[in-house]
């Protein structure tokens, strides 16, 4: 794999034109500067400019933790469409995740959810804000149940799901499965520590188990339908082959 001569890795960069590119984006790295995490010095953002050494404007974001499909434009006129399509609902987002416990077959999670600043953001969201119009729909890919005591029951299960959230709420499929009782495996924020644990202890897995796999969109430039696909990181399909879903992948 080809590395910076600061000796940090390359981009993995699905797709590329003119106007907007693409990349698979690690586990682990912020799109750009934030109060999130102050000591961080990388950033996506930083990573492909010096890369294709030119300016890249983020049309979207993904979450530290998040792995996927993270689309950027090439100029400002590019970014600001591109912005305009993600506000529309003309963006098709794709995600998969490792719940906790046996979800339902399929469903739409209809929750307004209440806007969260950033940690340390220097002007905090107003806290007498309405919720905003949150929803998501998803679909069971697959189920297994593990005969280990995670918690006070014999057995644990999961779930492997894909999901599509409609709006573009911060931290919306996180918030969402929570609110079902069936959180994200790894999530430190809403998940249970107790599988989070588990999974770390038995599976070596140390990483949010949530993933964008699929974003589809009108270019801005031509209309022309795009679809981009992120593969699986090792981390992450070293988890789902350990739970027996290597066939259950869309």
């Amino acid at each position: 794999m080809a590395v910076f001569p600061s000796g940090h890795k390359m981009l993995d960069i699905l797709y590329a034109d003119d106007h907007l590119v693409a990349i698979n984006k690690p586990a682990g790295l912020l799109v750009h500067r934030s109060p999130i995490d102050r000591r961080e010095t990388r950033f996506a953002l930083q990573l492909l400019r010096d890369q294709l050494g030119r300016p890249v404007y983020p049309a979207h974001r993904l979450d530290k933790p998040t792995s996927g499909v993270l689309l950027f434009a090439l100029s400002p006129e590019v970014a600001r469409a591109l912005g305009e399509s993600f506000a529309h609902g003309a963006v098709e987002k794709t995600y998969l995740a490792v719940l906790r416990g046996v979800c339902p077959e399929t469903g739409i999670i209809d929750y307004p959810l209440l806007e969260e600043p950033d940690r340390l953001a220097v002007y905090p969201a107003q806290s007498d804000k309405p919720a905003q119009e949150a929803v998501t729909s998803f679909r069971r890919l697959a189920q297994v149940e593990l005969p280990v005591a995670v918690g006070r029951y014999p057995s644990s299960r999961y779930s492997l799901v894909e999901a599509r959230p409609h709006t573009g709420r911060r931290h919306q499929l996180r918030r969402h499965f929570k609110h079902l009782f069936h959180p994200i495996i790894g999530d430190t924020k809403y998940g249970e520590g107790r599988h989070n644990r588990f999974f770390r202890e038995h599976f070596g897995c140390h990483r949010l188990l949530l993933a964008a796999t699929r974003l589809a969109f009108p270019h801005p430039l031509d209309g022309r339908q795009l679809v981009i696909e992120a593969p699986l990181d090792p981390a992450m399909t070293a988890v789902l082959e350990r739970l027996g879903w290597s066939d259950c992948l869309p």
